[in-house]
């Protein structure tokens, strides 16, 4: 019980303090407390596919197939790959991070992962599209150049900045998925 406490005390104290609302006035509560199930339920239903995708990715992709498109003598054609898959996803990044974590797991190149991640976060197809009908073509194009020189710059510094020691030990912690 004690070790379930150590691991999930934010749960209990959002529970605790969702009880304590619930006594003071019910009404909130049950506001809450619907608000809660309904985020509970639209991260399900969206990990639900992820972790079946990945599964299958781990499964039928071959580590060497990774490692020769991604890894870390893939050069350009990495670098692109990893861009462009990171552009046309419409997932949220807590879906994206077991993705990574496979990637990292099959060999993939470190910058790759981040250049995926960071892609997938700041310039996705969708959010471009939306901006050019709200914001005009003009802006898109400024703020697509800027973040995509952002996204390279934050991805390779990381990796220059990892030591042997760390890029071994976050391989290893990808190989215990």
């Amino acid at each position: 019980m004690k070790a379930m406490l150590q691991k999930y005390w934010f749960l209990f104290v959002m529970m605790l303090c969702n009880c304590i609302i619930w006594l003071h006035d019910p009404q909130v509560g049950k506001t809450a407390l619907s608000f809660g199930g309904n985020i509970f339920a639209n991260f399900i239903f969206i990990l639900t596919p992820v972790f079946i995708c990945v599964g299958l990715m781990d499964v039928w992709i071959e580590r060497e197939k990774i490692i020769h498109t991604m890894g870390s003598n893939s050069g350009i054609k990495g670098i692109v790959i990893a861009v462009l898959s990171g552009t046309i996803t419409a997932v949220p990044l807590y879906a994206l991070l077991p993705i990574a974590g496979v990637l990292l797991k099959k060999g993939s190149r470190i910058s790759n992962v981040l250049l995926f991640l960071c892609a997938s976060v700041s310039i996705r197809i969708p959010l471009l599209l939306f901006e050019i009908s709200s914001l005009g073509v003009s802006f898109t194009l400024i703020r697509f150049g800027l973040n995509l020189f952002a996204v390279f710059v934050i991805a390779f510094i990381i990796e220059k900045l990892l030591s042997d020691k760390d890029k071994m030990a976050i391989y290893k912690n990808a190989d215990k998925l």
